[in-house]
């Protein structure tokens, strides 16, 4: 007698990628992962999310990811791991500043406050990303994991 066998949740993808705390390097890492993510299938639209709180988050490791005076350091590290049978995708991105922890800032109902603080690149990542949280990384780094899914059906 015939009986279908069960199916087997396909396993997380995994991957993971040093870059140099530059420019260049932050812009390779989000091709990079773009390209990685196309080829796992991820939906278009995870794949359209991610690349912008991938290109955000890397900036921030160049820009923050070293205290001001210090030479460039090691790098930043990105990490991707997708779930295909849940559809989810976590991002993270380390740095060896640990002291630094960002934040989302408070516009206080003045529309322009951010255009002079500074923030809004971490607004788009809590308006594209389910949730996002900084992370320690010992013995001095963080981490900023962001998590986005797509819905069954989408892509």
């Amino acid at each position: 007698m015939n009986h279908p066998s069960p199916q087997l949740n396909a396993p997380a993808r995994t991957f993971t990628q040093l870059r140099s705390c530059t420019r260049r390097g932050a812009r390779l890492a989000r091709l990079l992962a773009v390209f990685e993510l196309r080829s796992w299938d991820v939906p278009q639209e995870l794949v359209e999310r991610a690349e912008l709180v991938i290109a955000e988050l890397a900036a921030n490791a160049v820009l923050h990811g070293t205290r001001p005076g210090d030479r460039p350091g090691p790098g930043f590290r990105l990490t991707l791991v997708y779930d295909p049978s849940g559809r989810r995708l976590r991002v993270d991105v380390t740095d060896a500043c640990g002291d630094l922890c960002p934040r989302v800032p408070r516009a206080d109902g003045d529309p322009d406050a951010l255009l002079h603080t500074g923030g809004r690149g971490l607004g788009l990542v809590a308006a594209l990303a389910d949730h996002w949280e900084t992370v320690p990384h010992p013995p001095g780094g963080k981490t900023i994991r962001a998590l986005l899914s797509s819905p069954a059906g989408a892509g």
